[in-house]
Order: structure tokens, then sequence, then C-alpha cells
């Protein structure tokens, strides 16, 4: 070990707020925090020897493989900063960890207990094989984040295996009917526990992600033993420095659901007070040959610094433009029991997307998980419709949204575009992907 300050680079490509934790508290630990982004970050090979600029002792990867349109690119880059400096979080660790059924695999591999499940290429296979987990089960897309691409499905229907252009897989539903559906979330660094919370589903709904509403409460303390030498163990077993390991109690024991390398920091707080990122900031300054006082690393822990780090880098003058898409754009619309090309109109006007009732049964949209209440110009003071689940693909990028579902089957587009998709893109109201169609449609309801 060393005195020296250690230079600790943060590889990401995006401003979550757990990227910005980590760094602040690498600063607050005393050592130097280097922001890895597209502003700052370049490898040079010249005369056989290689750079990295800035130059860093050692990376820690905060790169999400399950939110990028290129997950190859990212995980190329990954694995390049990985040849040549130390890195926490591995790029194959991270991928075999994100792709949910490769780390059940190799998590049932290593005799830990996971749900049962299957991943066929084929639609015949994989209904040929669904009634084994019974009239209800859970439907996956193999990569997905934040409950997104996670459906309770009735098994009693076909389901497809891919959701859009995204390899999909049946889980067995674990689940203790004479208690709230929870699940438990611990945090690992490194060879340690550093908090743990039970996750609740919000009403209407059975997922437990807060990032969908969940309520946590702490555990860190009451956890069961069993489920805390698990999650340690399924983090080793998938290589990870740092993981969130999520488990669901059966009646027979704790199971694995997921191991996820990129677990934020909110809800873990919120129900526990402690901060994963000084612990991490410490993990990686110690790979690098730094030391770290653990009195400091304790004290820093009891905050949650996510605010802008000093290190962040100048936002670039000329920030890449968005897409363009038209008034009306054809789209694919999938479900858990196919996909569809279809035209939908774009409403700037809306904020949720909305999908005919007819065409979310076709393609089996849902189940549905709560109900909102929309406003519209004919009825005063709005009315109730349920939401599900969505997949949307537009030109080659996928978006999971929460869509509203409503007799269409008078208007003439089944799919209206809201803000929740139109905000990545720009719409050119001249441009129209339906020739025939015609001028206007004054029968469309704008949603707030």
């Amino acid at each position: 070990m060393t005195d020296e300050t250690v230079r600790v680079g943060v590889l990401s490509l995006h401003n979550s707020k757990e990227t910005k934790a980590i760094l602040n508290a690498i600063a607050d630990l005393g050592h130097e925090p280097v922001w890895l982004r597209e502003e700052t970050a370049a490898i040079s090979v010249e005369d056989g020897e290689v750079d990295v600029e800035p130059d860093v002792d050692v990376i820690a990867n905060r790169l999400l493989l399950s939110n990028t349109e290129a997950p190859a690119e990212h995980l190329g880059l990954a694995t390049t900063f990985s040849r040549i400096r130390p890195m926490l979080n591995q790029p194959d660790a991270v991928l075999a960890s994100t792709h949910k059924f490769a780390a059940a695999a190799t998590l049932a591999d290593w005799n830990i207990r996971v749900p049962d499940a299957l991943l066929a290429l084929s639609n015949d296979r994989l209904n040929e094989g669904r009634e084994r987990f019974g009239d209800v089960g859970v439907y996956k897309t193999a990569i997905g984040t934040h409950g997104g691409g996670t459906w309770k499905v009735d098994l009693t229907e076909y389901v497809n295996p891919k959701v859009g252009n995204r390899q999909a897989f049946l889980q067995e539903l674990i689940d203790r009917d004479d208690q709230a559906h929870r699940d438990l979330r611990v945090y690992v660094v490194g060879d340690e526990s550093v908090g743990a919370m039970y996750r609740y589903a919000p009403e209407g709904d059975w997922r437990t992600n807060v990032a969908l509403g969940g309520a946590v409460e702490d555990a860190s303390d009451t956890m069961p033993e069993e489920a805390a030498e698990t999650a340690l163990y399924a983090a080793e077993v998938m290589g990870l420095d740092y993981a969130g390991v999520d488990l669901i109690e059966g009646y027979d024991g704790w199971y694995v659901l997921e191991v996820n390398p990129t677990a934020g920091f909110k809800g873990l707080f919120e129900a526990t007070g402690v901060s994963p990122a000084p612990y991490i900031a410490k993990l990686a300054i110690e790979k690098g040959g730094g030391t770290v006082d653990e009195a400091d690393v304790k004290k820093i822990s009891q905050s949650l610094d996510d605010s802008r780090p000093a290190c962040a880098p100048t936002p670039s003058p000329m920030p890449e433009e968005a897409p363009v898409i038209g008034y009306i754009e054809e789209v694919m619309v999938a479900g858990t029991a196919g996909s569809t090309q279809i035209m939908a109109k774009s409403d700037t006007g809306a904020t949720r997307t909305s999908i005919d009732t007819k065409l979310a049964a076709e393609i089996g949209a849902g189940p549905i998980k709560s109900m909102t209440r929309v406003k519209s110009g004919s009825v005063k003071g709005g009315k109730a419709r349920p939401v599900v689940d969505l997949v949307i693909g537009i030109g080659g990028n996928q978006h999971t949204v929460t869509a509203s579902v409503e007799d269409r089957s008078h208007m003439q587009f089944p799919i209206l575009l809201g803000r929740d998709i139109l905000e990545h893109y720009r719409v050119d109201v001249r441009k129209r992907a339906d020739k025939d169609a015609s001028e206007h449609d004054d029968s469309e309801i704008l949603e707030e």
C-alpha cells in the first residue's frame, strides 16, 4: 500500500446519481476522481505504447449495458479499458449478470437456488414447455432494467420467444400467498454486505422495483443468515466486485432472482441510511494501491451526495440532435404473445402513450398493472383507464413504456405516441409514413 493519491476513473457514459455519488466519495476519501466519459476519454496506441486519457490508476465500471441501444459497443469499450488498467466489475462478469438467463444458468450451475426457467429460440419449443410453470408464470426479456420487460402472465395463453428484438424467457413465479409480496435486495461490495432492504410491491402491481413505486424497509440486521450468505456467494460466483443481489423467499427457502451490477442507491439509502458509494470508492482506491480510513468510509456512507462532482467535464457545446420522426410513423409494437408493424400518431400533448384495446389483446400487452386518470376535452374531470407495459420500436430504437389502454376502434390509428416516447425525438408534423392517410384526425384525445 501507499499513501500517494490514487486516480480512480469511473467509466460511465450517463449522468446517474450513483456515478456522481461514487465520484464524490472518492474525493471525500482524499483521492482523485476522474469521470471517464465521451467528453474526456480516449485510448491511444503509438509505436507499440498504449496510453489512457485522462490517465488513471484503476477503473470502476459503471456502464449500463441494459439501457443502451448498442450494448456490444459499450462492452467492447469496457473490455478495452480493462486490458490496460485494473478494473472493478470486469466486462465479462457484467455481461453475464446483465443477461438474466445467463445469470440464472450460472448461479444454478454453482448450486445456488434460482426459480425454474426456460429460454427457447423457437415459438413451438417455448410453448411446449410452458405448462410446467403452472397457470401463471413470469415472462422476462433477457435484458431489462427497473422492472421494464417483466410480466406476470397467464400461461394458458401462448407466449412469444421474443419481445421486439429482445430474447425472452419463462420463469417460475415464487410467491408466498399468505404474505405481502416482497423481495430482498442485498448490496454487496467486495466480500461484505453494506446494507439490505425488503422491497414491497406498490398497489396494483406485483413488481417491487423502487423505480416503479415499491416501498422499502431496512433489513440489514434482520435478514435471515441464509439470505445474507446466499447474496455474498451469488456476487462471488458472478465475479462482481459490487452488485445488488435480489432474492425472494419461497416456502422451501431463498431464491436468487437477479444479480444487478449497476443497482441503484436511492432505495437502499432510504431504507437503511447507508450509501454504497464510499464502499465502492474504497474498494477501487485499495485496488489502485492506495489506503483509506475506515472511519471516514463509515462517516461518508451516512449521506448520499449525488450532486454534480467537481471533476464533471464541461458538456459538449454541440450536443447530438435527437432523431426526427413523423406526425404519422410506422412502429413495431410488442407484447408477450407477439409483435406487429403498425402506423402510430405522434401527439406531443399526450403525457402517456396509448394503445387500442383490441390490439393490446392481440399482442399480449400487459397484464394490467394499475389504473390512471386521463383527461380529455369531452369528459370533464377525466376518466380512469388501465395501464400496461408496452414495448415500442421506432427506427431500430426500442422503448418500454407504461401505456394506457382504451377503445380506439373509432379512431384512425390504434397507437398514440405520447411524450414518454416523443421526448427522445424531434417531431416533424409534415412527415407522414402513411401516404394515403387523411390530413387530420380530429377525434384523437389529448392526454395529460
